[in-house]
Formats: C-alpha cells, structure tokens, sequence
C-alpha cells in the first residue's frame, strides 16, 4: 500500500494505492492557509486517517506547489508562500515518523500519467499543466527528473520562442520578466489575448464554447493560442524528445489541440517526421495525487 499526499492551495487530498494501482481509500481537508505548523498537523493528521480506515502503508509520497531547493533544504517557487523558507521535507518526516518523499505537483501529474495513464509505459514523458499557471515535469523509466537546481521542466518561465511582431516584447510576467510562455499559454493569459483582441472580458471556458458555436473572434483566440502551444512545445522537443507529451490542467480539456498543434509544431522541429504523441490525461485531477503516491518504485 503507497499513500499519496496533494498539498494545494485550497484542499489536502490524500489517496491509498494498492500494488496494482488500485485506489484503496480517499480522503480531503481544507488547507489551512497561512499557517504552517497547522498544515503538517493536517497532512499527519489526514495520513493517519487514511491507515485507519485501509491499515499501514508502506510509503507516503507528497506533492506540492513548489520544490525543495538544493542549495537551502528549504521550499522556493511555491505560491501556497507560507511553505517559502521552511523545510518542508524534514518536518514532515517528523511529523508523520517515517522517511517520505516530496516533489514538485507538475512532476507529480507527469509521474502519474507515466505510470498508468496516458503514457503509461513510455520511456521519457513530458507532463504539460496549462492553468492558472503552466508547468511542466519529465519522467524517464517512470521517474521524475530534478535537475541540478530542481527546476527540470519548468518551461512556463522560458519566453514563447518564434515569437511575431505583435507578440514582442511579451506581457510582465510575475517573475519579473516579460513574454514567458506562461503568460500567453495559462487560462489568465488566452483571457488576456481575446480581451485584447475584442476588449471583452471572457474566461477561457466561455471562449471555447463561443468558438464551437461559430464565433469567428473565439475561433481566432484559439487559433492563436494553439499556434503559440505548438512553438513552446516544438522547444520542447527539440531539446528533450520526448515519447508522449501528455496535457492537464483546465485548457487540456480543448479537445480541438490534440488534432491542431502536432499538426502545427512540425514546422520548429529539427526532424524530418515527428512521431511524438500529444495527448490528454487520464487521471484529469486525480493525477497530482496518484503520482505523489508512485514517487515510491
């Protein structure tokens, strides 16, 4: 049995797995926001319940917003930013008396699709979020890639590549520079775009069911994005090659990207052919959660 822990914004999720893959037990708590002594309380106290209704398990694995720095031992790059500077991993191998382990949730969705979904059996995955923000993790022989400075995928703060005229320099990015992908390719930013373009204010949702109706703006909006998804992903496999790029988050649910953008990307591919697979997740927001649960092989 592996328990697997999502640490969120808004909730705590936790989910027993069988040998097989099988979901044992569920289980979720708020987050309580802001204060840090109360969140390990609440992982310890949501790991327990979970043993209690299903019996011990054998590891907990946990994802969260952000990751622990190599340099420090402490989280950086989390937007839950009470994690910030704390050393998230030793505490909670304290709290809950057993070693864990701890990634970033992108790498945790990759992990999970790797492991029995989308792309289940493939050697090297790239797991794509396209959100609130974008993110990224690569999984190779089902395990989650680091890096030196555990920042292996985060292609959300590369600037969009091939960018046009219009799309130089880029909108400020909160990290402080400006065209990065994320601020074109998030749920926030294809708002930005039609907005711009139409000066009405639309969330994405709203955008694709306009462009499925035959709203010829909506269309263009979508257009453009997936254009834009293309040459960021074209990038990506330029550099990493991957076997299967597999796609979550709310803008994954645009089922038209899976015909368009392998269509489009290759165009930027140093290939003669490109044989890469693009596909929607399986798991959909049970991803994080399972793939915190298979960090342990």
């Amino acid at each position: 049995m592996r328990i697997g822990i999502d640490l969120g914004g808004t909730k705590i999720e936790g989910i027993v797995l069988d040998g097989d893959g099988r979901e044992r037990a569920r289980r979720r708590v708020a987050t309580p926001t802001g204060d840090y002594a109360a969140t390990l309380a609440s992982i310890a106290q949501l790991t327990a319940e979970l043993e209690a209704q299903v019996g011990p398990a054998a590891s907990v694995g946990v994802g969260i917003p952000g990751i622990v720095s190599p340099a420090t031992g402490l989280v950086k790059n989390a937007n839950s930013t009470w994690l910030i500077g704390k050393p998230l991993d030793r505490d909670l191998q304290a709290a809950l008396g057993r070693p864990i382990r701890l990634e970033n949730d992108a790498n945790c969705f990759a992990v999970s699709e790797a492991a029995d979904g989308a792309a289940a059996g493939a050697a090297v995955v790239f797991g794509v979020i396209l959100g609130t923000g974008v993110g990224g993790g690569i999984v190779i022989d089902g395990r989650p890639l680091k890096g030196r400075n555990a920042i292996a995928g985060e292609w959300g703060h590369n600037s969009l590549p091939w960018p046009e005229d219009d799309e130089r320099p880029g909108p400020v990015c909160y990290c402080g520079l400006a065209g990065c992908i994320e601020t074109f390719l998030s749920g926030p930013g294809l708002a930005r775009d039609f907005l711009g373009a139409t000066g009405e204010t639309v969330a994405p949702a709203g955008i694709a069911e306009r462009a499925a109706a035959g709203d010829g703006a909506a269309d263009a909006a979508l257009e453009r994005y997936e254009h834009r998804l293309a040459r960021a992903l074209a990038g990506v496999i330029n550099v990493l090659d991957p076997d299967v790029i597999v796609l979550g988050g709310g803008l994954s649910n645009l089922s038209r990207l899976y015909e368009n953008v392998p269509r489009l990307w290759e165009r930027w591919i140093f290939s003669d052919r490109v044989d890469t697979a693009l596909r929607r997740n399986r798991h959909g927001d049970s991803s994080g959660v399972r793939g915190a649960a298979w960090l342990w092989p």
